[in-house]
Order: C-alpha cells, then sequence, then structure tokens
C-alpha cells in the first residue's frame, strides 16, 4: 500500500502539483489538490526526487529486487547445492540438492533431490528425488531415477473432510476447504487406498445418538487419459457402531480431479475424515 506524503507540504511557488504518495517500490504520487497526477521530469526534480526517463516515473529511491528477495528469504533455510525459494516463500526448510519451491508458499519442507513445490502451495512435505507437491497439506515421496521426469513415480498422502446434515450425496473437500479437490495430471494413473470414517456428532433424529460411527475402505485406480477421467473401485466395511443406516463413501472422478463423495442421513449431524494415499505413475506418453 503506498505511503502518504505529509499533506501539510506546501506547493513550491510556481508549481501547482505536489507529491501525494510513494509505492513500495519507490514511485512518487503527485496530487493537483484534488487528483493524482504524473510529474514531469521539472516537478519531480523540484521537489528532490529523481526522474526516470527511460519509464516516466518519478522515484524516492532505487527499487531493488534483490534487497526484496533477500528480505523474503530471511525465514527459509536450504541445506545443499542450487536448491531456490522464488518469491513468496517463507518459513521453509530445504536439505539436499537441486530442490525448488516454486513461490508464494508457506510452511514446507523438501529432503533429497530436485525435488518440488508447486506455486501457492502450503505445508507440504515433499521426499526422496523428483518429487512434486501440487496440493496443501500433502506428503509425498518420490521414487524416481535423478533422469525421470517430475511426479512420474510417487505416493502422495492428502486429507478430505466434510460435515453432512441429510442423505443427499455430496462431495468431500480436500482439506476440508470448499471446492478444493485433487487434481489429476494429464496421462497419469493412480492406485487409491481411502480410510474413512464417520461419527455423528449431532442432529435430531431419534434414531441413533451421537457417537454412532462407521469405518470403511475405499480402493481402485483412477486414470486421466488425455484429460478424460475413468475409474473403478470397491468397498469393504470395516466396524459400524450404533445406527449408521445409509451411511456412505465412494469415491469418484468428476471434470479432472479426485474427490469421496459421502452421504449421511436426514437430521443427524456427521463429521467425515477421509485419508486417502496415492500411487502415482504420470506416463509423459499420450495414453
Amino acid at each position: 500500500m503506498p505511503s502518504k506524503v505529509t499533506n501539510l507540504m506546501p506547493f513550491i511557488i510556481g508549481f501547482d502539483v505536489k507529491p501525494n504518495s510513494i509505492s513500495s517500490i519507490g514511485n512518487v504520487t503527485f496530487t493537483d489538490g484534488t487528483n493524482d497526477v504524473t510529474p514531469n521530469q521539472i516537478q519531480c526534480e523540484a521537489y528532490g526526487y529523481t526522474y526516470n526517463k527511460a519509464d516516466g516515473t518519478c522515484s524516492s529511491f532505487r527499487y531493488n529486487s534483490e534487497i526484496e528477495s533477500t528480505f523474503s528469504n530471511l525465514s527459509n533455510k536450504t541445506f545443499g547445492a542450487r536448491n531456490t525459494t522464488e518469491t513468496g516463500t517463507k518459513n521453509t526448510l530445504i536439505v539436499g540438492e537441486n530442490n525448488n519451491v516454486s513461490g508464494q508458499s508457506r510452511n514446507s519442507i523438501i529432503t533429497g533431490n530436485k525435488n518440488q513445490i508447486s506455486n501457492g502451495i502450503n505445508n507440504a512435505i515433499v521426499t526422496g528425488t523428483s518429487g512434486e507437491a501440487t496440493a496443501d497439506n500433502s506428503t509425498v515421496l518420490g521414487g524416481n531415477n535423478p533422469t525421470d521426469a517430475l511426479g512420474k513415480r510417487q505416493s502422495i498422502r492428502v486429507m478430505f473432510g466434510k460435515q453432512t446434515t441429510s442423505a443427499a450425496t455430496v462431495a468431500s473437500n480436500l482439506n476440508n476447504t470448499a471446492a478444493s479437490y485433487f487434481e489429476i495430471p494429464d496421462n497419469t494413473i493412480l492406485y487409491f487406498h481411502a480410510s474413512v470414517v464417520a461419527v455423528r456428532v449431532g442432529g435430531t433424529s431419534a434414531s441413533g445418538a451421537p457417537g454412532d460411527y462407521l469405518s470403511l475402505i475405499e480402493r481402485g485406480v483412477a486414470i486421466n487419459k488425455s484429460g478424460v477421467l475413468s475409474i473403478q473401485r470397491e468397498r469393504d466395511v470395516i466396524k459400524s457402531s450404533g445406527t449408521t443406516t445409509g451411511w456412505v463413501a465412494s469415491a469418484a472422478v468428476s471434470g479432472t480431479t479426485f474427490r469421496v463423495n459421502v452421504r449421511g442421513a436426514n437430521n443427524m449431524t456427521l463429521e467425515w475424515a477421509c485419508d486417502v494415499k496415492f500411487t502415482q505413475i504420470k506416463t509423459g506418453v499420450t495414453l
């Protein structure tokens, strides 16, 4: 946000504009008392600023992107050669070589070689070789040769969550965050193993009581063939207690995403947690 120059600054005699604000990169905006204006060279230099003829801006200081990068990296720690943390990366630890955090990322850890955390991904852990984190709060193990493509063979662990209050089938969300699902890359196959638990925490239904629960496993294969997804799956109910009639979870694909759909019962408030482990092959060829 631009910082304001004091409003008490007077107009210099012979000038009908004066400085009004200075941006975070040092650009000075003037005012005529009512509207913001861009000063010319004479106006800029009259107030002691530097005029940049190349881009027609007036500056209070010379902006240095390397200094900003240095300050933004103060909360990151890297150990090893050729590791990079791009702009906006904070609170991140890298141990290894040739690893990259693509920026706008917080609170992540990489150990190993040639791993990557995608732009905007937070709270990820990546280890091994050529692992790629594309989801918040994910744990990734890259099991590749250094010559393999990024993310070719890897395991990925994520969590889905949802609260239901009816018998409608709804999609649970990645990290219990609305409209968030797991993206399956083009020409990629995933074996998935989803451990699911649901517990009743409220509701007005006289059938059953809070503390009733259901646990089950969904497993199968999802594949993205050049943008067309399909899935095969099976389910095992592990244990249940109380009244759980109609409760169910089922893995599904939609668009380019994987999700776990859940259904509870009318007038029962259920909390759902789905721990999903993927085993991935990103083929690199057109399927």
